[in-house]
């Protein structure tokens, strides 16, 4: 039996088909068991995790795991609150995971519990908040404006707006009738 159909088989419906890879999604409680699960399956090499933020209520957390032999793809993802961000770290089971929690941590706030060493990775001494939130103020927003307009057309300096320019070569009778 290959991996995928021992995650299959074990998993059942929970292992869905996302724009061709396969999708194995859990709940955080699972995370960990899962993950195992999907290594002794055959899904030896762990090549990566991290988060998304999909507001307004939670975070997923995503690892995506591969099987040499059979050349097979598998994402685990599951969901955590975003009042309460936490998961059990998946280093027990790929070591390789150790980066990419501390990275996850440091970016989207995930806390994993049982990690051995979730400090900041990336980020200079002192750093608040978590950047790749969606809810994040980038602070150079702040303190300056954005310079140009967000559409051809809206600035007020005087350009002209691409919607009135006519493409080279097209006579400018033609754009009138």
């Amino acid at each position: 039996m290959s991996a995928i159909e021992a995650v299959r088989e074990r998993y059942g419906s929970r292992l869905t088909d996302s724009f061709g890879q396969d999708v194995l999604d859990v709940d955080s409680a699972e995370w960990v068991d899962a993950l195992a699960f999907a290594r002794s399956a055959g899904f030896e090499f762990f090549d990566w995790l991290t988060g998304v933020d999909e507001p307004p209520e939670d975070f997923a957390v995503v690892a995506h795991v591969f099987d040499p032999v059979a050349f097979a793809h598998l994402l685990v993802r599951t969901r955590v609150p975003r009042a309460d961000p936490r998961l059990p770290t998946a280093t027990g089971v790929f070591r390789g995971a150790n980066w990419h929690e501390r990275e996850t941590y440091e970016m989207f706030g995930v806390v994993f519990d049982g990690h051995p060493d979730l400090r900041p990775l990336l980020l200079p001494d002192g750093f608040e908040g978590h950047p790749l939130r969606k809810d994040f103020v980038l602070a150079a927003r702040v303190a300056k404006a954005w310079p140009g307009a967000k559409e051809p057309g809206e600035s007020d300096h005087g350009s002209p707006s691409r919607r009135r320019m006519l493409p080279p070569g097209v006579p400018p009778d033609w754009a009138s009738g």
